[in-house]
């Protein structure tokens, strides 16, 4: 069974995928983070900056990591997010501006951008959501969505404020249902999620929640969380 973990940004599903993998021994797919691909793509270049077009091609970037990622893992894996939250990310820009992050403060978050570029933008991020929804739909058996029931990790990477963030989450049931993928919303403890997921799928785990999740802490902790500007690219 081919599972996806969506949720927005802060919601755990990173660590929450990590400890899943070691609780039930199911592989687990990890795309290249943002973080970790900024730095090739647009040396020097912070998220909150980027241009509509610029972020077309993370977007394609990040799609394309995952997908490579689910062809190598076969029928039986876990993945930590899905495309449509790539398109989504984009397809709530339209709505908040490239640096959501500005509404927050007050502004429009359009300032950066002419609105032929947002109406250009608008018309690729459609058609890249014609083609992800067609991606998981045929990738995808069912999907975990985590409640956002945490903060927004205020690092300065994420650009973004709550109500992009809630919109976004109600974009991505709505889709969902569109696809008719079935989907179940777990929230919780990272112990309550494992059960909760090794439950509704009958996993059977191969080790205690509590030697999962340090596992996963362990490794979760092991990653570069420096910003991407502050990054020099891979081979560089």
């Amino acid at each position: 069974m081919k599972i996806a973990v969506s949720g927005t940004y802060s919601s755990g599903k990173t660590s929450t995928v990590m400890a899943l993998s070691y609780y039930t021994g199911v592989p687990r797919s990890l795309a290249r983070t943002i973080r970790e691909i900024m730095p090739e793509a647009l040396p020097g270049v912070k998220l909150a900056d980027v241009t509509p077009a610029q972020f077309l091609q993370l977007t394609l970037r990040r799609h394309t990591g995952r997908a490579v990622q689910e062809a190598l893992l076969g029928d039986h894996f876990v993945s930590d997010g899905s495309s449509l939250q790539e398109w989504l990310y984009g397809a709530a820009r339209l709505r908040y501006g490239m640096n959501p992050n500005a509404t927050a403060a007050g502004g429009n978050g359009l300032s950066t951008t002419t609105p032929e570029e947002m109406a250009f933008f608008a018309k690729v991020v459609d058609q890249y959501g014609q083609a992800f929804k067609q991606h998981v739909k045929a990738t995808y058996d069912a999907y975990v969505h985590l409640r956002h029931e945490l903060p927004i990790a205020a690092d300065g990477h994420r650009p973004m404020n709550d109500e992009f963030r809630t919109t976004v989450d109600g974009m991505l049931l709505a889709t969902l249902d569109e696809l008719e993928i079935p989907y179940h919303v777990v929230g919780g403890t990272v112990a309550e999620r494992l059960e909760a997921i090794a439950g509704i799928f009958d996993l059977t785990p191969v080790m205690s929640t509590d030697e999962a999740i340090e596992l996963a802490r362990q490794e979760y902790g092991r990653q570069d969380f420096r910003m991407e500007h502050e990054r020099v690219p891979a081979g560089a």
